[in-house]
């Protein structure tokens, strides 16, 4: 039997990480004991714990509640937290997931006492070194033994950066393995995809819209430019919008109060409590269209065939935009609002498979079995 130690801290990567959790307990329960590790990153009750209970997660054997901070604090603490766990569980496998402080944290801790890292989403590029994101997956790819990208984009990436896709097995930090596996998150939205159930007056049609990202909440400018954009397409239609905490402190504090005054008293837009996941893929599900920057929304939106408009400047998930699902409309108010009329107007969105068989997970247990 092998042992890892997942790590997780935010909420994506609770939710992936339920994937990978399942298939070990549906299939490889005799070959794999995973200790999971929770660092804390997020601490409120509606961003994680909700989610370990209604995702049929084990509870964490470890939690080191680091708590917010700066970056360079948060991580520190979750270094040494984490490495103490390490030289206490002696794994045969770290596994982290995305791009989080947590994800370099592990990947750090694991690193410097010689165990080998997995990482799930390798591969993935901005090229927008700006983002603290991608600082963090770059790190932690460069240090894995087995890297697991959901997407041939991201494969390709990671041979760009100078991984040989010929190596061969047992994969280390110095003859690291390379693969393109599908994405877990795919397989929790097909899994969990029929438990998401109708939510009342808004059982259908609908914009979705999630804002969280730093620069669009920190930035008066660019928050206020969004929320006009919204403000303007709530005459087509209502507006969910699930509010981050931080979205949600900052928004009488960036807007001027014209602004914040329309958008609070605006009977069109709704503005509710974070979503647990399977809230989340309701509300996906029964979307017209999504508005988001968050990673992680995008791809659930191409999931469940919704048409997205992006936040950013740009996306890790290139293969959404090229073919004509998702549009790149940075935090530009005539970008987001034309590309709701461009889909509006364009029925026609084709959704291939992009992101795997909905077995990802299933397949790197089994790789890291194999690996010895």
């Amino acid at each position: 039997m092998i042992k890892i130690v997942t790590i997780i801290g935010a909420r994506p990567q609770i939710i992936k990480a339920a994937a990978l959790s399942r298939a070990i307990k549906n299939n490889f329960s005799n070959e794999i004991e995973e200790i999971i590790v929770h660092t804390g990153q997020h601490y409120d009750q509606n961003m994680s714990q909700v989610f370990f209970d209604e995702l049929g997660i084990p509870a964490p054997n470890y939690n080191l509640g680091v708590g917010s901070g700066k970056h360079g604090e948060q991580t520190a603490k979750m270094i040494e937290g984490i490495e103490e766990i390490l030289l206490k569980e002696n794994p045969d496998y770290l596994v982290v997931y995305g791009d989080t402080n947590s994800t370099l944290a592990g990947a750090i801790a694991a690193s410097k006492i010689h165990i080998p890292i997995v990482h799930i989403e390798a591969g993935l590029r901005s090229f927008n070194k700006a983002m603290p994101e991608e600082i963090n997956r770059i790190c932690c790819d460069h240090c894995s033994s087995m890297l697991f990208s959901p997407t041939a984009t991201g494969y390709r990436n990671l041979i760009n950066e100078g991984f040989n896709p010929e190596n061969k097995k047992p994969f280390t930090i110095d003859n690291p393995g390379i693969y393109h596996c599908g994405d877990v998150m795919y397989d929790n939205s097909m899994y969990f995809g029929q438990r998401a159930t109708s939510n009342g007056q808004w059982a259908k049609g609908y914009i979705l819209c999630t804002i969280h990202r730093n620069n669009n909440t920190d930035e008066p400018e660019r928050l206020s430019a969004i929320i006009k954009a919204l403000l303007r397409l709530s005459k087509e239609e209502d507006i969910i919008i699930p509010l981050h905490p931080r979205t949600k402190k900052l928004l009488d504090i960036n807007l001027s109060s014209d602004i914040y005054n329309e958008l609070i008293n605006n009977e069109r837009i709704h503005i509710i409590p974070p979503a647990s996941f399977l809230e989340m893929i309701h509300w996906e599900k029964n979307a017209s269209i999504v508005i988001t920057d968050s990673g992680g929304v995008q791809k659930e939106a191409y999931f469940f065939k919704k048409p997205c408009i992006i936040m950013r400047s740009e996306t890790e998930w290139k293969e959404i935009v090229e073919v004509g699902a998702a549009i790149i409309a940075d935090a530009n108010e005539e970008n987001i609002v034309n590309g709701y009329y461009h889909f509006k107007d364009n029925q026609t969105t084709e959704y291939p498979e992009l992101f795997g068989d909905g077995k990802a997970a299933e397949f790197i247990c089994n790789e890291l079995i194999n690996n010895r």
